[in-house]
């Protein structure tokens, strides 16, 4: 396994981080999100998850998902623009559906309900990946039937929610979810956390040198991250270092193939 897991004072962290190691390892890969959706559906009492990058001002679109249904889900909600994991992005919390059948989640999301229903899902549970005021993806957890999920295993979906989004901001990830441009030097789970912070600060800073809202100045951080093949917290570590300007002419988001 190319990246390995240390594990954290916290049992519950330290435990999630085992589990998502022990996939990649099976798979033959470096940690990444679509490990953390594997080892999710191993662990909760869900059918499958899918985690989908979200945007207010580029493209949002799906970058893992561990079944056909929970694919259909992910592409059905992004298509619709309605569903738990958009509510999740715009609202920043979680959104449980214990039962799409349930009358006002009808009323609510009146396309997505029933093509839910209908692709096999009857619970889902959508956790947004947040860093700050940042919002870069959603976790999506299914259900084939009405499933509550009790203090522990929201616990847990919290933390595998947790560790998908620090593993989506430390990589660019394509639909293998492997990085682009080879191999990236190799970082401990636990180290992922401090660059949250610098992140947040470069987005900070790029919102006050351009003259942009948040969430587009942490899209230009990343179009720039991707197009340079580097990783989103090394660009933000030289935006803090003011070793690196943006101009105010904004970079152009990458295309699906591209990513």
């Amino acid at each position: 396994m190319d990246s390995v897991v240390r594990l954290r004072p916290d049992s519950r962290s330290a435990r999630i981080q085992v589990l998502v190691a022990g996939q990649a390892a099976r798979r033959g890969g470096r940690v990444g999100v679509v490990d953390v959706c594997t080892a999710a559906v191993a662990a909760l009492p869900v059918g499958g998850a899918g985690v989908s990058a979200m945007s207010r001002v580029a493209g949002s679109h799906p970058l893992c998902s561990t079944d056909d249904i929970s694919e259909q889900l992910e592409v059905l909600q992004l298509m619709l623009g309605e569903g738990p994991c958009v509510d999740a992005f715009l609202q920043g919390s979680p959104v449980l559906t214990p039962d799409l059948l349930t009358g006002d989640l009808q009323d609510r999301w009146t396309l997505f309900a029933d093509a839910a229903l209908e692709a096999g899902a009857r619970a889902v549970f959508a956790f947004p990946l947040q860093t700050g005021a940042i919002i870069p993806g959603v976790l999506d957890l299914y259900a084939g039937v009405p499933t509550v999920l009790d203090a522990e295993e929201l616990a847990d979906a919290l933390a595998f929610a947790d560790l998908a989004t620090l593993l989506l901001l430390d990589a660019r990830i394509d639909e293998t979810d492997a990085p682009a441009g080879g191999r990236s030097p190799d970082r401990n789970v636990e180290d992922l956390g401090g660059y949250r912070a610098e992140i947040d600060q470069a987005t900070g800073i790029l919102t006050v040198q351009l003259g942009i809202g948040i969430d587009e100045a942490f899209v230009r951080l990343r179009a720039h991250a991707y197009g340079q093949g580097r990783r989103l917290a090394d660009v933000a570590a030289d935006v803090v270092a003011h070793r690196l300007r943006f101009s105010p002419e904004p970079e152009p988001e990458p295309t699906d193939e591209e990513t």
